[in-house]
């Protein structure tokens, strides 16, 4: 039975609802959008993550819940808790883990991973995946995630890195949208960029054994589930959700963005390709 006992830090509720480096909001088109990428990219980012029935396992940022169902389902029998600053986020979260995973063992901590309220070392392991790249200070809340990992434990991170995204049709407007969005992230506090820093990152924080290795999207007309599920529905998705922002900063025009998405759905339709690599991270707490 899922745990409902929620943990709270002493943050106000107005400002734990609202993280503002999470560039891409917090609407039911966006929670969709995670939930479709973390299911077409289950295979590729959970391959190699298994965590032994008993073990204490944090998820930090669990958001609405989409990687940890995948978490659960190659972890079974794990003591899962789960953590996000959005009360929204983690009420969807619940209902994800009730509809596919209503045996597993969760409980539910609202509120700063910087700040948390965990004895040192009281987990085995943390799993931290698309968080750190919204984060103004990625290494301090690395450095806070292994205060509560037991010595020997593992930390698991997986990040993207939108400057690793190429495609054909190669299109000037096409990477520029592509370009407001990283643009967008960094004026929030983020780094759209950080998958290619992992490894300095982990070291800087007082990780060892840190091994970094990169998992590749490609999909062309050979490929329909990753073309559909990937480029269409995860990559095109999140650049069109930040067009109104993009234009709100002044960053182009609506002739312009509307052209680079259109150029951008050309790369999901016949004789398009797509690539994106996404950095995923293991290491150790001495």
């Amino acid at each position: 039975m899922t745990t409902e006992t929620t943990h709270r830090t002493a943050v106000h509720e107005d400002v734990q609802d609202h993280r503002p480096g999470y560039v891409h909001g917090y609407s039911v088109t966006e929670a969709r959008r995670l939930g479709e990428q973390a299911d077409t990219l289950a295979e590729l980012l959970h391959a190699g993550t298994a965590y032994p029935a008993g073990g204490r396992v944090l998820e930090a940022g669990c958001g609405v819940g989409a990687q940890t169902v995948h978490l659960l389902a190659s972890s079974p029998g794990v003591r899962l808790t789960a953590a996000d600053l959005s009360a929204e986020s983690l009420a969807r979260a619940r209902e994800a883990v009730a509809a596919h995973a209503p045996g597993a063992r969760v409980d539910w901590h609202h509120g700063d991973l910087h700040d948390l309220p965990f004895a040192d070392g009281s987990f085995d392991h943390v799993f931290v995946c698309f968080v750190l790249e919204h984060l103004a200070r990625p290494q301090a809340a690395l450095a806070a995630l292994r205060r509560v990992l037991r010595p020997g434990g593992t930390i698991t991170v997986v990040e993207g890195d939108h400057g690793s995204a190429f495609f054909h049709p190669d299109s000037a407007p096409a990477r520029a949208v592509v370009d407001q969005l990283v643009r967008l992230q960094a004026a929030a506090g983020g780094d759209a960029l950080l998958g290619r820093r992992l490894h300095p990152l982990l070291a800087d924080a007082g990780f060892r054994d840190v091994a970094v290795e990169p998992r590749t999207v490609y999909a062309d007309g050979s490929r329909p589930a990753l073309v559909e599920g990937f480029t269409r529905r995860t990559f095109i998705a999140m650049v069109e959700s930040v067009r109104a922002d993009a234009l709100a900063a002044g960053l182009t025009t609506a002739a312009a963005f509307d052209r680079g998405l259109a150029d951008l759905r050309r790369t999901a339709e016949p004789g398009g390709t797509f690539h994106y690599t996404f950095f995923k991270a293991v290491a150790v707490r001495p």
